[in-house]
């Protein structure tokens, strides 16, 4: 064992009892607001007035995987190239799923420490995430990295744990469900009075914050839950750390459908198809939570489209916030050129962004208002510690604007 751990830059003092870190995914800060003048989430309020709080900038674009990818490395997409579920392969006009592991381009917390000699355990709530964030944990004996989505399936070999529903006393969740994220949480707490892991990484599911508004009994109720299992945490003589990937906005109109730019048709339109290829980085196997749509889309030009005639026809759309090349684009928000578009799109709060009205099933929205993510709107966000800073960081964090991603180094580096 070391004292201490050097992971992209950032050096981390070895850990004095267990760092817990909780992405909640999707956990605008309305929900909180709502709650904790209801009084309705005592632990976390408990967390607020005796430890550390705030609200940070999250990475954008203000999807799930950018945003954990860069919580779990304590760095922006620019060092770890994950900047969204997809990006275009110019060399074959392909979209590429972007959450292989191949494609993460630096270590990660958790494999620094596990290296270092560190037991740590990473439970995610969705199966494409898991092989990210374990990455470089499952060669390495005694690590334990899986997901509640594919919970029955987990092995030793390739997981570092089997016969997890048994373990953990819960059946199989949905994949869309709160019970998805309640098991990520009752998995931990159980590993947690078990293996006392040095770190720990539990990453949760926005369905509810998807479906469901602030306002709403089942929001209140799955929050109730949450906080429930942050107390028991807590009780553990561990650091715990609560921090979001993204925010939430309400994306329908005065009607109740959904206020989308189906951008691929505009622009077909304007340049004739084929001569520009519209991405929603959103996209991924759970497109029931919304249908594909985001705040966010990337632009590649063809043929007789060039990026500044592309910009100056969206620009003109009602709806768009901010249209930007891929020099500012990635300049702006420390993307990977790379993997970028030549053209950046993102709506303002109140409006998604589509492809083609043929490419997208609303099917799963089942009639309720569409809330997504993915712009500027939704990129502020809640970091709540449940110890206070030491003088050295309560100095740093009143100095400049906070990021996600340094959650880890709050927590390990910067707590009494």
């Amino acid at each position: 064992m070391t004292n201490a751990v050097s992971v992209n830059g950032t050096e981390y003092s070895w850990p004095k009892r267990p760092v817990v870190v909780v992405c909640i995914d999707g956990g605008d800060p309305s929900y909180l607001q709502r709650y904790l003048e209801e009084g309705a989430i005592p632990n976390i309020q408990r967390f607020i007035e005796q430890g550390f709080a705030c609200l940070v900038d999250g990475v954008v674009p203000s999807f799930t995987c950018p945003n954990n990818m860069s919580i779990i490395t304590g760095s922006p997409p620019l060092k770890h190239g994950i900047s969204g579920n997809y990006y275009l392969d110019t060399g074959t006009w392909q979209p590429v799923v972007m959450t292989g592991p191949e494609l993460l381009r630096c270590d990660t917390i958790l494999a620094g420490f596990a290296h270092a000699g560190a037991t740590v355990v990473s439970i995610t709530a969705k199966e494409k995430l898991r092989r990210q964030l374990g990455k470089g944990l499952t060669a390495s004996p005694g690590q334990i990295s899986f997901s509640a989505e594919a919970a029955r399936y987990c092995t030793l070999q390739e997981n570092g744990i089997e016969n997890v529903l048994s373990y953990v006393g819960l059946p199989q969740p949905d994949m869309y469900s709160m019970e998805l994220s309640l098991f990520v949480l009752e998995a931990g707490l159980k590993l947690l009075n078990d293996k006392r892991p040095d770190l720990m990484y539990l990453s949760l599911t926005d369905y509810v914050q998807h479906k469901c508004p602030p306002e709403s009994s089942e929001a209140r109720f799955f929050y109730q839950q949450m906080d429930t299992a942050f107390g028991k945490l807590a009780e553990q003589d561990v650091v715990l750390a609560l921090v979001a990937d993204h925010g939430m906005s309400d994306k329908s109109n005065k009607q109740g459908a959904p206020n989308v730019i189906w951008l691929q048709d505009i622009l077909d339109k304007s340049f004739g198809s084929g001569n520009t290829i519209v991405i929603c980085p959103i996209t991924d196997a759970f497109v029931g939570h919304h249908g594909a749509l985001g705040g966010f889309v990337r632009v590649w030009c063809r043929g007789n489209a060039s990026p500044e005639a592309v910009m100056t026809r969206i620009s003109a759309i009602e709806g768009v916030e901010l249209v930007l090349n891929k020099k500012s684009a990635c300049g702006l928000f420390q993307l990977p050129e790379d993997r970028e578009a030549d053209v950046v799109v993102i709506a303002r709060s109140d409006t998604c962004i589509g492809s083609s009205i043929d490419n997208h099933n609303l099917e799963g929205l089942h009639g309720t208002r569409l809330r997504t993510h993915g712009g500027l709107s939704e990129a502020k966000i809640p970091l709540i510690i449940n110890r206070s800073l030491n003088n050295e960081y309560r100095m740093r964090v009143a100095t400049r604007v906070l990021k996600s991603y340094q959650v880890f180094d709050l927590a390990i580096n910067g707590t009494q």
